[in-house]
C-alpha cells in the first residue's frame, strides 16, 4: 500500500522547475483576463496554463550509478547516431567522434541532466538561428550551449544544448571547474529542442535511432564496455 502511494506521488505530484513559475503565472493571469472578456476563452486559457505546468515538470529519476555509464541528458527520441566533429569552440580537435542526438518535443520533460561524472573544462555559448532542431544542420547553425567534460580517466566528452524552432532560451548554470555527477540536473531548454552527446573516440553508442530516451535513466554508452554499435527495429 505504501509502495502504491509512493508511486502515485511520483507520477502525479511532480515538482515544477523554478524557471517555469513566471510563465505559469503569466498564463494564469491571461486566463483570468480571457475569462473576464468571454468565458469560453477562459477555458482555452486554462488548457494552455495546464500545458505550461506540464511542460515545466521536473520529475525525479533513478540514475544507474555504475562508473563508466553515459546516461541520456534529455527526454525524447534518439534522432541520430553517427560520427561527427565536436563543436570547434570546445577545442576537442577535428577527429570524428561517436555522436548521439536526442530530440525533445514540446511534450517531453525539458530538464536536462549530466550524462557522466566529471569536471566542466569548457563552457561556451554561441548565438545562432532557430531552425527546427530535428534538422541535421541545427547542430551547426542553431543557437547552442556547448560543454566539455574532463572525465576521471583522462578522456573527455561533450554535450550540447541546441535551441529549436520555438525555443528561445537555453538555461545552463554550470561553470568551468565545477565537478558534476551523473544524472544531476543542470539546466533546460524552453519549448522544443535537442541535446547532442559526443562520446570519447572508440566508445560505441548503445542506443538505436528511434529509441525512446529518458533523461537520467537511459544508458547511451559504456566507457568501459566492448560491445559494438547497436541496431534496432520497430516491432
Amino acid at each position: 500500500m505504501l509502495y502504491k502511494a509512493s508511486m502515485l506521488k511520483r507520477y502525479l505530484l511532480v515538482p515544477i522547475h523554478p524557471e517555469g513559475w513566471p510563465f505559469i503565472t503569466l498564463f494564469a493571469v491571461c486566463t483570468l483576463v480571457l475569462h473576464w472578456l468571454w468565458a469560453p476563452l477562459g477555458w482555452v486559457g486554462a488548457v494552455a496554463t495546464l500545458w505550461c505546468v506540464y511542460f515545466f515538470r521536473n520529475p525525479d529519476r533513478v540514475t544507474p550509478t555504475r562508473e563508466g555509464l553515459v546516461i541520456s541528458p534529455a527526454d525524447g527520441f534518439v534522432q541520430l547516431v553517427d560520427q561527427a566533429k565536436p563543436p570547434a569552440e570546445l577545442g576537442m580537435g577535428d577527429a570524428l567522434r561517436p555522436r548521439v542526438c536526442v530530440f525533445m518535443s514540446v511534450f517531453d520533460v525539458h530538464v536536462n541532466r549530466i550524462p557522466v561524472s566529471g569536471e566542466v573544462a569548457v563552457k561556451f555559448y554561441r548565438p545562432g538561428l532557430f531552425l527546427n532542431a530535428s534538422l541535421d544542420k541545427a547542430s551547426d547553425d542553431n543557437e547552442r550551449m556547448a560543454v566539455k567534460l574532463a572525465l576521471e580517466d583522462g578522456r573527455d566528452l561533450a554535450f550540447v544544448q541546441i535551441a529549436g524552432l520555438v525555443a528561445r532560451r537555453i538555461v545552463c548554470p554550470l561553470s568551468e571547474g565545477q565537478k558534476v555527477r551523473t544524472g544531476e540536473r543542470f539546466g533546460l531548454i524552453r519549448f522544443g529542442s535537442r541535446v547532442d552527446v559526443y562520446l570519447p573516440e572508440g566508445v560505441a553508442p548503445l542506443v538505436a535511432v528511434g529509441q525512446r530516451a529518458i533523461a537520467g535513466e537511459t544508458v547511451l554508452a559504456d566507457l568501459t564496455g566492448t560491445e559494438s554499435v547497436r541496431a534496432g527495429e520497430i516491432r
